[in-house]
C-alpha cells in the first residue's frame, strides 16, 4: 500500500513486463490477495460478502460479483476508512469549490452516471491517483514515439471534458489547483458542451499539439477538419471514455493526420488498457483484472463476444472495487496480437459512442454528443437512473427515476432547464422536451441506455 513515485511505479511496471507472464500473474495474485485480506479486515461490507470464503483466495472466481448499484445502496459499510460516509461525502459534493480538493484531507472523489445509467461516487486513494498517473505518462509517452517527446512537457495540450461536477476527469485536472481558471500549465480545458461552431473557433485559436477529449466528441472534430473549418495539426490525439468503430478511428487518423492513441478505462477501474494499432486494447494486466462473462457471470471463451465484464482494480483500498460488473461487452483476442505487446488484448463492443443529430431552423445539422447530455444528470444527485429518448427530429422525452424522497416537480423543473440551456447554445431552442410518466427501460439485454438518439 506504500504510494510509490511515478518513476518507480513505471519502471517496475516495465520490468514486470519484461520478466513475462508467469511474473505478472505470481504478482497480480499477490496484489489481489492482499486487497482481498484488507478489505476483509476493514471495510463491513466484504466482511459480511465473504464470510464462509476461504482465508486464501486462490482463484478470483470464489468471489462473488458487486456492482454500482450494490455498492452505493451499501456506502458507508463498503468504504474501509470508517470517517467515510455518504452524508458526509454528499456534503462535500454539494459545494462546487470543492471540486478537485481532497476529501478528509485524503481522497479524490468523482461522480459518474455511466453507461447504465446508475449514479455513482467514487473515492480514489493516492496509490490510486499514483498508478494512474504512471500509465496515462507511458501511454503519451508511446503514443508521442521518441522523435516528439519534447511535446509532452513543452506544446500545448487541449482537453475537452464535462467541466462542470466532480466528474473523474474534471475533479484530476483541478486536483491540487485552486480558483477556476482555465489555463493548467501547458493545457487548456474545453468544455464538452461548447457549441460545436465555438469548440472549432476556440481550437482554431489555440492550436494545440495534443487533442484530449470525449471520442464521440472527437469524430466530430475531425470532421469539421475534414469539411475545412477546423485548422489544427496536433501531433497526438487521445480519444477517451467511449468507444470508436474502425470506421470512426480511421476517420479521426486520416482528418488529423497524427498519431491516435485510445485506450479503455472508467472512473471504477483507471486506465485499464492501451490501444494498439490494429485497434486492439492491451490490459494492464498487472493492475487490474478483467473477466469476460455470460449473462449468468460464467466464463466465456476467448473469440467470444460476453454479455458483460468484471473488473477488479487492485491500486483502490479505500473503495475496493472486486469482480464489478461494468456493463460493457468485449471480445478477448484468442491469439497474440501482431502489433508485438504481449499483454492480453480485447475490443470492446459495447461502449460505441452516439450522436443524435438535430435540423437547425436555418435548415444546417446540429450534432449533440450523448456525453453532453448525459453529463447533465451528474448535478442532480435526486436522480437515480435517467433516460433520454429523440422520439424525433425535434423532440426529446426524458424519463427519470428520482429518489422517493425528492420533490418530482423541483427535480424535473432542474433537468429541463438544463437541457433547454444545452439546446439553446446550440440555437435549437425549438427542440422540445418532454416530461415523460413511464419509468426508464431496459433494453433487450438487460441494460438501460441513458441516451437513445433517433432509429436507434
Amino acid at each position: 500500500m506504500k504510494n510509490d513515485s511515478n518513476l518507480s511505479l513505471m519502471l517496475g511496471s516495465y520490468l514486470l513486463r519484461k520478466a513475462g507472464p508467469t511474473a505478472i500473474a505470481r504478482k497480480r495474485q499477490s496484489r489481489l490477495n492482499e486487497l482481498v485480506a484488507f478489505a476483509r479486515a476493514n471495510s463491513p461490507y466484504y466482511k459480511d460478502l465473504y464470510k464462509g470464503l476461504p482465508e486464501h483466495i486462490e482463484d478470483i472466481k470464489q468471489l462473488p460479483v458487486t456492482n454500482k448499484k450494490k455498492l452505493m445502496a451499501q456506502f458507508d459499510e463498503w468504504a474501509t476508512d470508517r470517517d467515510v460516509t455518504y452524508e458526509k461525502v454528499q456534503k462535500f459534493l454539494d459545494a462546487p469549490e470543492n471540486i478537485g480538493q481532497p476529501f478528509l484531507g485524503n481522497y479524490r472523489v468523482a461522480t459518474t452516471s455511466g453507461s447504465t445509467g446508475s449514479r455513482g461516487i467514487f473515492l480514489m486513494d493516492a496509490k490510486t491517483d499514483a498508478v494512474a498517473k504512471a500509465f496515462g505518462t507511458s501511454f503519451i509517452l508511446s503514443g508521442l514515439g521518441l522523435r516528439h517527446l519534447p511535446v509532452m512537457f513543452s506544446a500545448r495540450t487541449a482537453l475537452i471534458i464535462a467541466t462542470g461536477g466532480h466528474t473523474a476527469g474534471n475533479s484530476r485536472l483541478k486536483s491540487g489547483n485552486t480558483g477556476d481558471k482555465p489555463n493548467v500549465g501547458k493545457r487548456q480545458l474545453f468544455s464538452v458542451h461548447l457549441p460545436l461552431a465555438e469548440l472549432v473557433s476556440q481550437l482554431n485559436q489555440y492550436q494545440p499539439a495534443m487533442l484530449h477529449g470525449y471520442a464521440s466528441t472527437i469524430v466530430l472534430l475531425a470532421n469539421e477538419q475534414e469539411a475545412g473549418r477546423l485548422h489544427i495539426n496536433p501531433i497526438l490525439v487521445l480519444p477517451t471514455s467511449e468507444g470508436l468503430t474502425d470506421r470512426e478511428y480511421y476517420t479521426v487518423i486520416r482528418a488529423f493526420r497524427a498519431n491516435v492513441a485510445t485506450f479503455y478505462g472508467s472512473t471504477e477501474c483507471g486506465l485499464a488498457a492501451q490501444g494498439c494499432r490494429y485497434h486492439w486494447q492491451h490490459l494492464t494486466s498487472d493492475w487490474v483484472i478483467v473477466e469476460p462473462v455470460d449473462a449468468d457471470f460464467q466464463p466465456v471463451a476467448s473469440g467470444v463476444q460476453s454479455h458483460t465484464v468484471l473488473v477488479s482494480n487492485l491500486t483502490n483500498y479505500v473503495q475496493p472495487i472486486l469482480r464489478y460488473d461494468i456493463g460493457d461487452s468485449i471480445l478477448m483476442r484468442p491469439d497474440r496480437c501482431p502489433c508485438g505487446n504481449p499483454m492480453p488484448a480485447f475490443q470492446v463492443l459495447g461502449r460505441v459512442a452516439d450522436i443524435l443529430n438535430f435540423p437547425a431552423q436555418d435548415g444546417t445539422a446540429v450534432k449533440i454528443t450523448s456525453l453532453q447530455l448525459s453529463t447533465l444528470f451528474d448535478s442532480v444527485p435526486e436522480i437515480q437512473l435517467p433516460q433520454v429518448i429523440q422520439t424525433d427530429s425535434t423532440t426529446l422525452r426524458v424519463r427519470l427515476l428520482i429518489a422517493k424522497e425528492a420533490n418530482q416537480d423541483q427535480v424535473w423543473q432542474k433537468v429541463q432547464s438544463e437541457i433547454n440551456n444545452l439546446l439553446r447554445s446550440h440555437k435549437l431552442e425549438h427542440v422540445q422536451v418532454e416530461r415523460a410518466t413511464e419509468p426508464p427501460e431496459q433494453a433487450m439485454g438487460g441494460k438501460y441506455r441513458e441516451v437513445i438518439p433517433l432509429n436507434r
